[in-house]
């Protein structure tokens, strides 16, 4: 059981359908991690959400900010609704205590968190990494979110990405 029209099954059944990273972390989660597989031409939020009968404020995206300070950059994930835009030129640069934050290069993303663009997912990223997560994420019963793939989606309580070992909650949407 699960948002909208898709097949979920428990994350360790189908450890396949998570990039490595991801399934390392969701090993770990037990029952509260479930994987579908999509279509990956639909991966994008939008198409996705439409395909597979998922409402956008049921979907969150997580996008990777490169904080840049005194020529230091440093990473971090925020992860945001659909229906939001994470704040990054003033929440996130301002909690980071960065001079300037942007979206990470899409090439640096990949290849930094070993998943692939439009998959990219809070689960497995470095550890030394921030998860940011707005507090409507974290409010959420079940959220949709990617899965280190583009062929697959995970669906897995707000709550357990608040309590994951870097996250921090935030009100990051503006």
């Amino acid at each position: 059981m699960g948002p909208g029209n898709l097949s979920w099954a428990s994350a360790a059944e189908r450890p396949e359908w998570l990039a490595g990273p991801v399934a390392a972390v969701a090993a770990g989660l037990g029952d509260r991690v479930r994987v579908a597989e999509i279509d990956p031409e639909v991966a994008d939020t939008a198409a996705f959400c439409e395909r597979y009968g998922v409402g956008m404020d049921e979907s969150a995206n997580c996008v990777i900010v490169a904080a840049r300070r005194g020529g230091e950059v440093r990473y971090a994930a925020c992860l945001v609704l659909a229906t939001m835009r994470a704040d990054v030129n003033g929440v996130v640069r301002r909690h980071l205590e960065a001079r300037k934050a942007s979206f990470a290069p899409q090439a640096d993303a990949v290849r930094l968190t070993g998943m692939e663009y439009g998959g990219i997912t809070p689960l497995g990223l470095p550890d030394d990494w921030p998860v940011l997560v707005d507090e409507a994420v974290a409010a959420h019963p079940d959220v949709v979110i990617g899965s280190g793939l583009r062929r697959s989606k995970v669906a897995i309580p707000g709550a357990v990405l608040a309590g994951l070992k870097t996250a921090e909650v935030l009100a990051l949407a503006n």
